[in-house]
């Protein structure tokens, strides 16, 4: 069962341009940046309200956010939106039950050390959907 929205992720050519906007002007605060070798990204994370705020920096040219910000003329933008789940692993079961297509077949970690997965947008309105849950 979902339980909030966990974090909405931004794709950003680079997290330290992108994150004065989100201290100076919005009055955030990082909490902390992560790599994730697996994704080929870099995270930050700003807390506002109970929900992430998640910016996204490619690692490498071949990772797909650096494609996602490629296909957005280089400045990137909503990448997708995560839900919260007790059970990442039933919630990509009964959306492919329902017939929605699927990015992961079966869980796996993100940042966080969070069990993450995700749908495709082609079955999802074009917005990348993610489950996640705690390891």
């Amino acid at each position: 069962m979902l339980k909030k929205i966990d974090h909405i992720a931004i794709a950003v050519p680079s997290i330290e341009e992108a994150r004065g906007y989100y201290e100076d002007v919005l009055g955030l605060k990082l909490s902390h940046i992560e790599e994730v070798a697996e994704q080929k990204v870099k995270t930050a994370f700003f807390d506002i309200g109970g929900v992430w705020i998640e910016l996204l920096e490619p690692t490498s040219p071949d990772s797909t956010v650096a494609k996602f910000i490629e296909n957005n003329k280089g400045k990137g933008g909503l990448h997708h939106i995560a839900y919260e789940s007790d059970d990442v692993a039933a919630e990509l079961a009964a959306a492919e039950s329902k017939g929605v297509a699927l990015i992961d077949k079966a869980p796996r970690r993100g940042a966080g050390n969070m069990n993450i997965g995700f749908l495709h947008p082609k079955s999802t309105g074009g917005a990348l959907t993610e489950f996640c849950s705690p390891a």
